[in-house]
Formats: C-alpha cells, sequence, structure tokens
C-alpha cells in the first residue's frame, strides 16, 4: 500500500478540506444545493449494512465514497480505522470534517468525484459505498474505480436501496438509467474476486434523515482475492 494520495488529488487533513475539487462542477453545484437546504440532510448515525458487515474485519485502510456529513467516517475511525474520505459536497466535506474534529479523529479528505480522484490503486483493505449516487458512463468509470481501490484481500461493501434501478424515470429528473448500481458493479468480477454477500433484506435504517422511507437494501461484499 502506498502511504499517501497520489500527487495532485485534492486531500486534506486541515480544518478546511473542500478548498479544492476535482470533478464537474455541476455535480458538486446539485449536491451542494441539497445541503444548503437543511442544516442537517442525514441521521448522523452510521449505516446499519456497514455496521453489521464489517463486525468481522480487521481495522484497515478504509475508503468512504460519499462521506456526505460524516457519520460512517466517524464510526469508522473510533473503531481503529484509518479512513480516507471522499464527497463531491464541499458543504458536506465541511460538516464532515467539523464532526471528526470535535471526535478528535484524523481523516484524509477528498474533495472529488470517485473517477477524477486518483487513488492509489489497489491500496484499501475496504471500500464503503453507502447508497453512492454515482453516475454511469459508457466505459463503466465509476464502477472499475471501485473495485481498482481495493487491495488483494481487501472487500468492497456496495449497499443501495431496493428497487431503485427498476423504477421509472422521474419528472424530478431523477433516471435510474443515469446511476451506477450493484448488479452492474458484480457484472464486471472475474476470477480475481470472491462474492461474499449478494441479496436483498430489510434496510436497518437510523431514524430521521433523507432516505429513511427505503426498508429495503441490496447489499454487495466481494473480496478480492488477488
Amino acid at each position: 500500500m502506498t502511504d499517501d494520495i497520489a500527487a495532485g488529488s485534492p486531500v486534506s487533513d486541515l480544518s478546511s478540506p473542500a478548498d479544492a475539487y476535482v470533478g464537474d462542477p455541476s455535480v458538486r453545484a446539485e449536491w451542494d444545493s441539497r445541503y444548503i437546504d437543511r442544516a442537517q440532510l442525514w441521521s448522523g448515525r452510521p449505516n446499519g449494512a456497514l455496521v453489521a458487515e464489517i463486525a468481522g474485519l480487521t481495522p484497515g485502510r478504509v475508503l468512504d465514497v460519499g462521506c456526505g456529513e460524516g457519520a460512517d467516517t466517524v464510526w469508522l475511525a473510533r473503531r481503529g480505522w484509518e479512513v480516507t474520505a471522499l464527497e463531491v459536497s464541499g458543504v458536506a466535506l465541511e460538516r464532515a470534517a467539523g464532526h471528526a474534529r470535535d471526535a478528535g479523529l484524523t481523516v484524509r479528505w477528498v474533495h472529488a468525484e470517485l473517477t477524477g480522484a486518483a487513488l492509489p490503486p489497489a491500496s484499501f483493505d475496504l471500500v464503503s459505498a453507502q447508497y453512492p449516487a454515482l453516475l454511469r458512463t459508457p466505459d463503466a468509470a465509476a464502477e472499475r474505480a471501485l473495485l481498482a481501490a481495493v487491495a488483494p484481500g481487501g472487500v468492497l461493501l456496495l449497499v443501495h436501496h431496493a428497487g431503485m434501478d427498476t423504477q421509472e424515470a422521474h419528472e424530478g429528473g431523477f433516471d435510474p438509467a443515469d446511476y451506477v448500481w450493484p448488479s452492474m458493479v458484480a457484472d464486471l468480477l472475474d476470477d480475481d474476486w470472491e462474492v461474499e454477500v449478494d441479496e436483498r433484506r430489510p434496510r436497518v435504517a437510523p431514524e430521521g434523515g433523507a432516505g429513511a422511507h427505503h426498508t429495503d437494501d441490496m447489499v454487495l461484499r466481494v473480496r478480492r482475492l488477488r
């Protein structure tokens, strides 16, 4: 594993992690607007599938993809994980950094879209993507970036709301065809990977926060063998 994120990545352990950004400005603006509208968008508690699925893992290096306001990041860091937290929204990243500082924790912050983050390949013992809004591209860039970040022996845990991938496009602009779903990542797996969990299950949801109305999860947990 490399000790540092590749040169040129928007990384910071400082009080203002959102000073630099790599990615589509319109994506950042969209997510910033969602966070600005509310003092707290999410529940502030770790996602239930994450808590359940990493119970038996030895803490190491973890990439928290789409860290939001930092509930998973803080929970992981408190349990001994060395956390790199990636987020497109500068508003969310500042909130997450504040929670980490209040808890006395050190986190490496990356203000970028996943596909532009220049993360060191095969470097994370755990890549956690909890309900990520990853845009789909013809070359499957986001799916490949998730897999590429996992170290040999490491785990990718991808969790999403069940049934969203089959919904019709909404008048509000949401079209499931625009986004990456667990089945798309599973389709890219070869003999270098072992599927440990691929199932639909009732969601263990924190109370409150956006998304609390979703009742079931799709959970994909795969281990990189080499």
